[in-house]
């Protein structure tokens, strides 16, 4: 039966970490991940006929897949077989691996690049998302007590709805619910209010939620006792100028965090040393890195990058093996001073985002994080205009910059100038600056935002 608290979390308060795992050493990680791994191997084997049908056309036998090494010979899954599948079988596809009477939720992935992706959980699911999102909560600085002010959205199936607000309570802590979608005024009202000392958003929104507060109700975002920020769901925790933006305004520490919705909420979070996320839940799914082109396995070493590849340990129902992310992450490092085992990293960038100008890869969020350095100059919020077919362009990069709160468009040439110089030495890429005016592009709300546009907003049309 899932648990609404885990048993004994009112102890955790001063704890190192959520659980064991994190702090274990590498070895004993890795010897309970090759048990999990050949259990995980076990079942699928017996309940998948999505994975009995790729590993059939693949050539693939089960019986030579019973290491972490062995994975290698696994081909990759990606989205568009699982909405192939969901398409093939609804409601949830032939990935289904459990009896559809086991299944006791289900959620939805954004839709962002595509379908929607619907997952099902069991009872056994739902205790390893509340398990491993709680951990990643945990690490970011929420504790068992917390009012923890729920600012993500709570509508359309978002994992960082219900999901959260489960692992919050799982972790002890006390979700309350007003989410984004109810707009600014309420979850403001509530801060107010309830005086929560946490905060789970994104970026931009609560950047935009602390920016109003004066306005709506008339106290400083900083003076509302917030204290503990975690940010997720969209590009912009791990931007510097976009970071410093909402722990000046809050007056809080702000930490990223990252998950999936095909395989669960939370799983990489980042702690108090804020140098790059920690995988949390290696006893919950197994995590490779691999060159992104070559498709072949990358060692998690400090300097290394590449795209993150999932395969879930204890799944049931929506169980996935080898599934390519499309995240792309740099190793920042291999300890740190927490305690907390494992490398460090940083996600620049999603494969659905990369646009190729000029045969140079680049990632809008590389942009937006140089447009947050010259802030007030600049407000901080920009658009990649990709006006052309798929991700490739022989043309130069179009980037629209809102021009700072109380700047004066006589400065727009100089603006202009500073941004493409940074942009070229950067990037190795030749951008056209595009200033419009403050508040061109509408503010953060319930929805993710996406930085890249594929058509020129209206106002420049006109």
């Amino acid at each position: 039966m899932v648990r609404y608290v885990k048993e004994g979390v009112g102890g955790k308060r001063d704890a190192v970490a959520f659980s064991a795992i994190e702090v274990a050493k590498p070895e004993e990680v890795v010897s309970i991940q090759q048990e999990r791994l050949r259990e995980q191997l076990d079942y699928l084997r017996n309940r998948s006929v999505f994975y009995a049908k790729k590993l059939g056309e693949a050539g693939v036998s089960w019986n030579k897949i019973r290491t972490i090494e062995d994975l290698a010979e696994v081909p990759f899954t990606v989205k568009q077989e699982l909405r192939d599948s969901i398409k093939a079988a609804p409601p949830f596809g032939e990935h289904l691996a459990a009896d559809l009477s086991e299944v006791v939720q289900m959620q939805a992935s954004s839709g962002t690049t595509g379908s929607p992706s619907y997952v099902a959980l069991t009872a056994s699911d739902l205790e390893i998302w509340n398990e491993t999102s709680a951990r990643g909560l945990f690490a970011c600085g929420h504790r068992p007590g917390d009012l923890v002010l729920h600012a993500l959205s709570m509508s359309k199936g978002f994992v960082g709805g219900l999901p959260v607000f489960q692992a919050v309570q799982y972790m002890g802590a006390i979700d309350v619910p007003i989410g984004a979608d109810a707009g600014p005024d309420r979850l403001l009202a509530a801060a107010r209010d309830l005086k929560p000392i946490s905060m789970s958003a994104t970026p931009n929104f609560a950047i935009f939620l602390g920016k109003v507060s004066r306005e709506l109700i008339g106290v400083e975002a900083r003076d509302l006792g917030i204290r503990r920020i975690s940010v997720g769901g969209e590009p912009g925790g791990s931007i510097p100028a976009i970071r410093q933006q909402i722990e000046e305004i809050w007056g809080a520490r702000c930490c990223e965090l990252m998950g999936g919705t095909d395989i669960a909420p939370i799983f990489f979070a980042e702690c108090e040393h804020q140098r790059g996320m920690h995988f949390v839940s290696p006893d919950l799914v197994l995590v490779e890195l691999i060159d992104p082109e070559q498709g072949t396995v990358v060692p998690f070493k400090s300097g290394s990058r590449g795209e993150l590849v999932y395969t879930a340990l204890g799944r049931r129902a929506s169980a996935l093996m080898r599934f390519r992310s499309g995240d792309h992450i740099e190793v920042i490092d291999e300890q740190c001073a927490c305690g907390r085992t494992g490398p460090l990293i940083r996600c620049f960038g999603r494969t659905d985002d990369m646009l190729i100008v000029r045969g140079i890869n680049l990632f809008p969020s590389a942009v937006q994080d140089i447009v947050g350095e010259i802030m007030p100059d600049a407000s901080g919020i920009m658009r990649v205009l990709a006006d052309f077919e798929g991700h490739s362009t022989q043309k130069n990069l179009k980037v629209l910059v809102e021009r700072g709160e109380g700047a004066s468009p006589q400065g727009d040439a100089a603006l202009k100038e500073e941004l493409e110089r940074r942009i070229r030495n950067r990037l190795a890429v030749k951008a056209e600056v595009i200033i419009v005016p403050y508040q061109s592009f509408e503010r953060p709300g319930a929805t993710k935002v996406s930085i890249t546009l594929r058509q020129a907003p209206d106002f420049l049309r006109s």
